[in-house]
């Protein structure tokens, strides 16, 4: 038997291999993004109630969440292991909604806001893309560059290190986090387990 003839079938099938682990790799860290949205898709069509379990600091200001009615509904569902569009409803206003979208690396959150009459708010489409894998249950955004400029042009300086976060336990719990360095927190649960009725289309639907 010839060694020599041996030697480049035997580097081929090692490279090869070590091709295969490779992509098996990159599949295998690329899937926590793919869970969880999966994990939010399977309630594609549904809203639920939700309630603040943290508001700090407490300022002196009006605060536009506490004593609303708070409501999330999975609605923009049309590709959902590419992109969802969750719009999230404070009492009347129906002016958010959280885009969440499949990137080459992640996930990317960003903040859609309108006016009733459908039209962009000077303040839209801020968030971040996750820098770490996350898991299937929790995803990190950290605000990016494109936000940080424009918290600058519209006065909203305190926001430049935001960070946002989502939770989601299939027929369990979803969170909505906003949190940023000195002490701020902001979290909205929305119990996954009773869904409610539809509220209206968000404002530019």
């Amino acid at each position: 038997m010839n060694v020599n003839l041996l030697l480049p079938a035997a580097l081929a099938c090692a490279l090869a291999a070590c091709a295969s682990t490779t992509a098996s790799t990159s599949k295998v860290a690329a899937a926590p993004a793919d869970a969880f949205l999966a994990a939010i898709a399977r309630h594609c069509g549904q809203a639920f109630a939700g309630r603040i379990i943290a508001n700090t600091p407490k300022t002196g200001a009006p605060d536009a969440f506490e004593g609303k009615a708070l409501v999330m509904h999975v609605r923009g569902c049309d590709d959902p292991s590419r992109q969802l569009r969750i719009p999230f409803h404070v009492g009347d206003d129906h002016s958010r909604t959280w885009v969440l979208t499949r990137t080459a690396s992640g996930l990317r959150l960003k903040h859609d806001h309108r006016h009733a009459d459908g039209k962009p708010d000077v303040l839209t489409m801020y968030g971040g893309d996750t820098v770490q894998p996350g898991s299937a249950v929790r995803q990190e955004f950290p605000v990016d560059a494109e936000s940080i400029a424009l918290f600058g042009r519209t006065g909203s300086a305190v926001s430049v290190t935001n960070t946002w976060a989502m939770e989601i336990e299939p027929g369990r719990r979803f969170l909505y986090e906003l949190r940023r360095p000195g002490g701020r927190l902001f979290q909205v649960e929305f119990d996954l387990a009773v869904p409610v009725a539809a509220p209206p289309p968000p404002w530019g639907s």
